[in-house]
């Protein structure tokens, strides 16, 4: 191939051929269709057979000959390569050879410091893979003269790791290379246009090793955008001898902010714009980064997104996965036979880089067998729970997409969705689209989603049914114990969570409360009662914990348990405190109110005045009377909570943190119920 391309290149002395045009001139060669040419690359099939099509009318133009992909083969072939010219320009830099860290037998002592898959991959790192061809298009791509390559993928795909790759290898060519992204920006950096096209041009000069000079060339009659155009034209570009490699990350962030995104993305368009007729812009070279989960209503024309090279990113085949697995020092993923254990993997999370990396960590640790991992991949204990959770939150700001997701999740067929929900979904990763049909992107989107929606409608359908029933107790109530996970999942959650948290240490705490003496409710007033004031609790457990929470389980009837992340045993005991204080006001009474009694109380509150002995003497005042309550401490229904508390570390483990929390709630019970008691052997 290298030696084809040079031979071109020699054919084409004027006309260098760009990273497309050589993608599809090498796969041309092996025999590939421009159909599989497009899986390959992202790119769409009638794009890359119009780059062809170009490609042989320059090729038959240059030999005085018809070329065509069918006789490519035969005409290259039977040139004499004497009469082909000299090249005059030595060839790139391969893309590995820049940055030299293609290992594919890391030694075991490397294998054992592998971290926890978070975080660009560094660029000494064994574990990147490459994916041919896309790290050889973009690279060739940057050094053609005023590029603009824009890198848009879902989050966790791999573009900052592929972005500071590009950097390298910039660098590696004597570019001056500048890297700015925009998680470092204050938010008072994004009030107006002036204030962050300053903070942009400060940056970028410091970066340029130049003094930032704006006041020279910042004039307040010609504007912000003019202003910045003549500060980069003037003295960063005419100061800088070689190209520049201006890299743009997360930009996505500048979406967020409509006042200046309407403004600073037209004006990269016409940055580029300008490179193809003034010389002094074809020394920038654009690369823009963003996640394609955030929408803003961009005029096509005027933005930068429908102008130079889009790069898509591929996911991982199932060889790739398998080189994968060998570098996580899985030796038996080296075989076929492993190849073929592999296969649902990559089938489960559809090639997902950071979802690959993640499961083969976990079976790297050695605690989690291939098929235990895939048997609860999709369920709330699963490692891919967090990564989940956040793609349903995410539609669930949009019921439009809720709507469509269930739809194609509820069948095998392809389903023809709204465009505009396709596109957001196609962009969000969790779909593929074939035209407007769409299919789940991999398996572990279509169990999950199956699964949660369906447990959504089913609360829907309960909260209606509720709404139709006579109300009873304090108004009307939603049905949060739909909300609610069994104690098996919840241990399994927290067992499962509890590695993921050593590696960002930070107190953890569990809450378990238990309703007090709601048998003797439902005894006395019937299920049907019980079973409202059930209901009418959970849901304000539920609303004291939406926000803290990370799950809450129901359990034995009478029971709830619940993690509260980054929350030490104090917070966790103010919100126990709420939730204890909450559910009094609820005021859900034993007994109806008796005028006799009340009167007697009264009497005895009189009479004791406040005295220490109050509650004694009132309860013994109750145990006089002919009730079938002898005993019990409150007349309305209560809770008793126990709280534990611990950093996770390697010497204590997620049970042991439950089993402090239950010894803590019995020894509220113990001292009377209703109140609060605090385990603080492991903190």
């Amino acid at each position: 191939m290298e030696q084809l391309l040079k031979n071109i290149g020699r054919i084409l002395q004027h006309k260098p051929l760009d990273s497309i045009q050589q993608f599809v001139l090498c796969q041309s060669w092996q025999g590939k269709t421009y159909s599989e040419m497009a899986r390959e690359s992202g790119y769409g099939s009638d794009y890359i057979k119009q780059v062809g099509s170009q490609l042989w009318l320059e090729l038959s133009e240059a030999l005085g000959e018809k070329v065509t992909k069918k006789n490519l083969y035969i005409v290259l072939n039977k040139l004499d390569q004497d009469e082909i010219p000299q090249e005059q320009n030595q060839p790139q830099q391969k893309f590995t050879e820049d940055i030299k860290v293609e290992k594919t037998s890391p030694d075991l002592a490397t294998i054992s410091e592998i971290k926890f898959p978070n975080g660009p991959i560094p660029l000494d790192s064994f574990l990147y893979i490459n994916r041919p061809p896309l790290e050889e298009l973009v690279c060739s791509e940057i050094m053609q003269p005023g590029c603009l390559m824009r890198i848009k993928a879902p989050r966790k795909t791999g573009k900052s790791s592929l972005l500071n790759r590009i950097i390298a290898h910039a660098k590696a060519q004597n570019y001056q290379a500048v890297c700015l992204d925009f998680q470092e920006a204050d938010e008072a950096v994004f009030v107006s246009l002036d204030k962050f096209l300053r903070w942009f041009c400060i940056n970028i000069s410091r970066q340029l090793n130049l003094v930032p000079n704006l006041d020279d060339y910042w004039d307040a009659e010609m504007g912000s955008k003019v202003s910045c155009k003549i500060y980069f034209e003037a003295y960063l570009l005419e100061q800088i001898d070689s190209p520049i490699v201006l890299a743009l990350n997360e930009v996505n962030l500048v979406f967020e902010h409509r006042n200046i995104a309407q403004d600073f993305l037209p004006m990269l368009r016409f940055w580029h714009e300008q490179s193809k007729q003034d010389k002094i812009w074809q020394k920038l070279r654009l690369v823009v980064v963003h996640t394609t989960e955030i929408y803003i209503p961009l005029k096509l024309n005027q933005s930068p997104f429908n102008v130079g090279v889009t790069v898509p990113l591929p996911p991982f085949s199932l060889k790739q996965v398998q080189n994968l697995a060998e570098r996580y020092g899985l030796s038996w993923a080296a075989s076929e036979e492993g190849a073929q254990r592999l296969r649902p993997l990559q089938a489960m999370v559809g090639g997902h880089p950071y979802l690959t990396s993640l499961a083969l960590y976990h079976l790297r640790q050695g605690k989690m067998t291939l098929e235990k991992l895939l048997e609860t991949a999709f369920t709330p204990v699963g490692i891919y729970s967090q990564h989940l959770r956040e793609l349903l939150s995410l539609l669930q700001a949009e019921p439009e997409l809720i709507s469509a997701m269930q739809q194609v999740v509820s069948t095998t067929r392809l389903n023809q969705l709204d465009a505009i929900a396709a596109y957001k979904l196609e962009s969000m990763g969790l779909v593929q689209l074939d035209s407007n049909h769409a299919h789940p992107s991999c398996e572990l989107y279509r169990l999950y989603f199956s699964q949660e929606i369906l447990k959504q409608n089913h609360a829907h359908d309960q909260a209606l049914l509720l709404e139709e029933q006579p109300q009873q107790g304090k108004g009307r109530y939603d049905n949060a114990l739909g909300k609610f996970v069994n104690l098996h999942y919840f241990k399994k959650y927290l067992e499962t969570e509890w590695q993921n948290w050593l590696t960002k240490p930070s107190l953890l705490s569990v809450i378990l409360c238990e309703i007090d003496y709601l048998k003797f409710y439902s005894d006395t007033h019937g299920y049907q009662a019980a079973n409202s004031s059930l209901q009418l609790i959970s849901n304000t457990i539920y609303e004291c914990l939406k926000y803290q929470a990370t799950l809450i389980a129901h359990y034995d009837e009478t029971k709830f348990a619940v993690i509260l992340p980054q929350i030490d045993a104090w917070g966790a005991v103010g919100i126990a405190e709420n939730i204890r204080e909450r559910i009094n006001q609820l005021a859900i009474a034993h007994i109806e109110p008796n005028p006799e009694a009340s009167s007697q109380l009264q009497r005895i509150f009189d009479y004791v005045d406040g005295k220490t002995r109050m509650w004694h003497e009132a309860r013994n005042a109750i145990a006089e009377r002919k009730s079938q309550f002898d005993g019990i401490p409150a007349l309305v229904l209560t809770v008793s909570l126990g709280i534990a508390s611990a950093t996770p570390k390697h010497q204590n483990t997620s049970a042991m943190l439950i089993a402090a929390a239950e010894e803590a709630l019995f020894q509220a019970k113990r001292k009377g119920r209703n109140c609060v008691i605090i385990n603080s052997a492991l903190s």
